[in-house]
């Protein structure tokens, strides 16, 4: 059976997205997601826990998110989780979810 790699997130945007034009003029959009869940503990108080997101969009995504979306705006976000690693200049590993 094969795997299935998808996501949904429905939050808001940490800052406007900040986009790029790579080589052969392709558009890269980057931005921060919070995503905040709310429960009641075991004691009956009400418990929120934000988590944080980078979002990546490519080409016309990237263009649209330019144009329309906006530090705080609800967005409903679809897609794949890539996990990235990579050595800092002391040689500590990083790893990166987006």
């Amino acid at each position: 059976m094969r795997g299935v790699n998808r996501v949904m997130l429905i939050g808001n945007l940490g800052k406007d997205p900040e986009v790029q034009q790579l080589e052969g003029n392709i558009a890269v959009a980057k931005f921060p997601l919070a995503t905040t869940e709310t429960f009641k503990d075991r004691s009956g108080k009400l418990v929120s826990q934000t988590e944080w997101h980078t979002v990546v969009l490519w080409r016309g995504l990237a263009d649209l998110a330019q144009k329309f979306l906006h530090k705080s705006s609800l967005v409903y976000i679809e897609g794949r989780l890539r996990t990235r690693s990579w050595e800092d200049r002391d040689g500590i590993k990083n790893i990166s979810q987006k």
